[in-house]
């Protein structure tokens, strides 16, 4: 086997000398110079003649020669390195912006940091592994050569990273590749080369070891950043040839539309694609992270499936039932269903503001809610699925009554976050039992609850298991599943499944159908799931003809990662317990979440934009939903940033993509009328029409793949790739010349019509408000807009077109610095520096001006939390200093507290000693 590299520290060849040399493999390092043809470096050619260009194929197939299986986490995190990882590196190597690190290598550091805090390395809590060894490939690289400013606090990266380069494989591979550079020079000679040629791939060998496949990589497009000008993709002679045999179909190559009939119901000889989206609570309004984790993502799914043809049915609606519903209206003083009416609506408006195109938008709370959810009951139950236990349950004498998992909160087990629900811990992820929530409090009243017997019953999982394996097996090797999704599902089956309660002792739900269980519910994860049936039992009788024919219709669902556990293994083993042959998840795209200028999203303290909040901003929602689609967390957690979000509008929609369509319609309608003239196509249009139709293909691979981010590249690139046309081309010249001259503007516009065209049916399921304007502008109809394999000529010689008008405005500095003052909100006691000096500045997290306008509830949090950092800093026997300095901060908490509830303070202090006393 040998390795071509040449005398640069490229990142891509360390990767696979730190494998080769993990592995103890034996490896011929070659010069590139000694290659004959220009080829992409790294280059591995392995003993029986296959080419590898892609570093991360290299790295999987010296993995699996030698015996090892690539888990699913592994997998996780060689995909992250790849399309998260390597092009936020590429970006500060390759751009001379001064020294300061780029905010999405800065987030990536900080998410490693995050991960390497709870365990040593990245593949496991103690034994490094093939993930540890590609990723310190990336990273250590700019460790030593100070590409990383020293006030990004990323401790636990460092400690990995300098432990990691004791190891002699990879300390000896780094002095391969670096020749020996350190610091200054190295950062010289850093190279990350991450976008693939395909062009590049001699050969295409599947390696199948333990059922794990193999590839050589082809990426197309994934790295680019925005402030890169498009890079024209390699075409062959072929490649234009067909491209332009295409071309002239026009029109043929179209199929008929037909007539959306109501209801829709699945077809034989057809695609039916059903789409669902993780039912959002009612009793809160979403914020921007909930709308792109579920509702929106799946909205352009849906959109896409249908300019295709796809026969295809969305649904979604509120989750009405369960403690978070009670909660709210015991709150509010409403009543559950007056709760569920008020947010149902709210959710409504919300969606059809930022265009979300369900087919219908229902509720639980419904009687085919009933009837199906008991049915499933019942069939399991007669399954012989169920098993009845007593079970010690949280109740709270104060409220009198049993506290479901939603109505206890406290310190997570596993990872300590105080803020843990019952059932599941926000920062870790971890499903919990709500009796094993360390200080645990009742969420009403804040008061202990204590234990007390109570009856439920309980889903056997680990007797369905073996079936539900052998299905996500089948689905997540068959189907499009994200990372994320498979990893957390797995991450379930490790360590076998166990018994899953399905009651609960509430009034507001799903009744359980069994004698000596007719006082409870359902719980509300059982039951919640079962929402997608009756929702479309509500829209069509025939509900049946999509939930029990799996041979027939590929069921899509979006969710944010919280979702995954419910969706692909409580639910699944439901349907696949009642042997009922329904339709199965066979495609699960669940993201990671989505962060509000590197702060969470809070309601309460007026922390970030709220989908009623959207509106009021000013800022049209296609904006909306080009910009959260363009920052989609599908690998990692993300950040809006109102900065952002004004760049991406000001370079991308309205400088590149507005730019360009406005230009190309603006000088048809001036030079020639309004109607596309005529085009004789030479070999520059021949070839611009090969690369407009690769990055067409491009856009339907991703979002086949429900890659809605990586999408959205293909359709700015062909905008960029027109604007270098026309600009290259100079039609404004070439129509004041003679007669040829002005014949070929004519064609450069006529073409420049026609990709715009293109671009309106690709811009559709982004931005549909977009779309129907320039369809106007087109003087186009639906019959234009069905997305087909193939670039074609849409807009003949002859085609009258509209009036043009821009169709994005610019987003002034102005308005975001007012914007982003106005959700700022009231930021966290962790989150505020300290202004103070002197005794005052050890006291970093003072309340004072922290917490005013603050509930009591919050308040009350607060003061819980800082008592448990006072006692575990005692028990620590931490210095006096650091302790008086908590101390201090907790009886300034418990001082606002006080004045909150209408005591004072000294009332208060006095409670706390004369308790201690006795």
């Amino acid at each position: 086997m040998k390795l071509y590299i040449d005398n640069s520290c490229n990142i891509n060849s360390l990767k696979i000398l730190c494998v080769s040399e993990f592995y103890s493999t034996d490896i011929k390092i070659e010069n590139s110079s000694d290659l004959k043809c220009s080829a992409k470096i790294p280059l591995f050619k392995t003993s029986d003649g296959l080419e590898l260009f892609s570093s991360n194929a290299t790295c999987r197939y010296l993995n699996v020669v030698n015996g090892k299986v690539i888990d699913v986490l592994t997998e996780h995190w060689l995909e992250w390195e790849s399309t998260v990882l390597q092009p936020s590196i590429l970006y500060i190597l390759k751009t001379s912006k001064g020294e300061a690190l780029h905010s999405s290598l800065r987030n990536n550091l900080l998410y490693l940091n995050s991960v390497l805090e709870k365990q040593a390395y990245l593949s496991s809590k103690d034994l490094v592994g093939l993930s540890d060894v590609v990723i310190w490939a990336n990273i250590y690289p700019l460790c030593v050569s100070s590409c990383i400013s020293e006030e990004l606090k990323i401790p636990f990266v460092y400690k990995w990273a300098f432990l990691l380069s004791e190891l002699a494989p990879l300390k000896k591979a780094f002095l391969i590749s670096s020749s020996g550079c350190v610091s200054e020079n190295l950062k010289k000679k850093l190279v990350c080369s991450s976008v693939f040629n395909p062009e590049h791939i001699k050969f295409f060998m599947p390696i199948y070891v333990s059922g794990f496949s193999v590839e050589a990589e082809v990426k197309t497009g994934d790295t680019k950043n925005e402030d890169e000008c498009a890079k024209e993709p390699d075409v062959t002679a072929e490649e234009i040839a067909k491209a332009f045999k295409n071309w002239t179909k026009g029109k043929n190559a179209l199929p008929v539309l037909k007539k959306k009939e109501v209801p829709l119901l699945p077809k034989k000889g057809e695609k039916n694609i059903l789409v669902t989206s993780a039912l959002p609570y009612v009793n809160n309004i979403p914020h921007l992270g909930n709308i792109i984790g579920s509702v929106l993502s799946a909205d352009v799914f849906a959109r896409y499936c249908r300019i295709r043809g796809y026969n295809t049915l969305y649904i979604c609606g509120t989750d009405e039932y369960g403690t978070a519903t009670e909660t709210k209206a015991i709150e509010l003083g409403m009543t559950p269903q007056e709760i569920c009416d008020k947010f149902n609506k709210l959710h409504t408006d919300i969606y059809k503001w930022f265009n979300i195109s369900f087919d219908l938008f229902g509720r639980t709370t419904t009687s085919q809610q009933t009837e199906i959810a008991q049915d499933i009951f019942k069939k399991l139950h007669a399954k012989d699925l169920l098993i009845s236990e007593t079970v010690e349950q949280l109740y709270c004498e104060k409220c009198e009554r049993f506290l479901a998992d939603r109505f206890v909160e406290g310190t997570c087990p596993f990872c300590a976050y105080e803020d843990a629900r019952g059932d599941q811990c926000d920062k870790c992820g971890k499903l919990i039992n709500a009796p094993e929530l360390k200080n645990s409090k009742c969420k009403l009243c804040k008061t202990s609850p204590h234990m007390r017997a109570s009856k439920h019953l309980f889903l056997n999982l680990p007797k369905i298991e073996p079936s539900l394996k052998q299905y996500l097996d089948r689905a997540t090797s068959d189907g499009h599943w994200s990372n994320t999704a498979k990893v957390i599902a797995y991450s379930w089956l490790k360590d076998g499944l166990k018994p899953r309660c399905i009651t609960r002792d509430l009034k507001w739900g799903t009744p359980v159908p069994l004698e000596g269980f007719t006082d409870k519910v359902f719980y509300v994860w059982f039951d919640a799931p079962i929402g997608y049936l009756s929702i479309t039992a509500n829209y069509t009788k025939d509900w049946e003809k999509w939930w029990k024919q799996p041979d027939l219709v590929q069921l899509y669902q979006f969710m944010a990662k919280d979702n995954v556990p419910f969706h692909s293994i409580i639910f699944p083993a439901s349907q696949i317990g009642t042997q009922d042959n329904y339709t199965i998840v066979n495609h699960l795209s669940a993201t990671e979440y989505l962060n509000y200028e590197e702060a969470k999203f809070s309601k309460s303290r007026g922390i970030g934009v709220f989908g009623d909040n959207a509106k009021d901003t000013g800022i049209p929602s296609d904006i909306w939903r080009f910009y959260l689609l363009y920052i989609r967390p599908e690998a990692q957690d993300t950040y809006f940033s109102w900065s952002d979000l004004m760049l991406k509008n000001n370079s991308e929609l309205l400088n590149n993509l507005g730019n360009f369509i406005n230009r190309g319609l603006s000088f048809v309608s001036n030079s020639f009328s309004g109607i596309v003239p005529e085009m004789i196509l030479g070999e520059a249009e021949k070839k611009l029409i090969a690369q407009v139709d690769k990055e067409l293909k491009a856009y339907i691979a991703c979002l086949e793949k429900t890659r809605m981010r990586d999408a959205i590249r293909s359709i700015l690139n062909i905008s960029r790739f027109g604007n270098q046309f026309i600009q290259a081309n100079k039609p404004w010249e070439l129509v004041k010349g003679t007669v040829d001259q002005k014949a070929a503007a004519g064609t450069v516009l006529g073409l420049s019509v026609n990709i715009c065209c293109l671009l309106c049916t690709l811009m559709e399921p982004y931005m549909p408000d977009a779309c129907a304007n320039l369809k106007s502008q087109l003087n186009t109809n639906a019959s234009h807009h069905v997305l087909v394999d193939d670039f074609v000529c849409l807009l003949p010689s002859g085609h009258k077109i509209g009036k043009p008008s821009p169709l994005f405005k610019k987003i002034e500095q102005e308005t975001i610095t007012s914007l982003k003052a106005k959700y700022a909100g009231q930021q966290s006691p962790e989150k505020e520096p300290s202004k103070n000096t002197g005794a005052e500045e050890n006291c970093k997290n003072s309340p004072t001006n922290v917490v005013k306008g603050e509930g009591i509830e919050e308040l009350t949090e607060m003061v819980t939390k800082q008592g448990n950092k006072v006692r575990d800093l005692k028990a620590n026997k931490a210095s006096k200093v650091e302790i008086d300095k908590e101390v201090a901060t907790l009886l300034e908490f418990k001082k606002q507290l006080a004045l909150a509830k209408g005591e004072t303070p000294e009332q208060t202090q006095g409670k706390s000693k004369s308790k201690k006393k006795r």
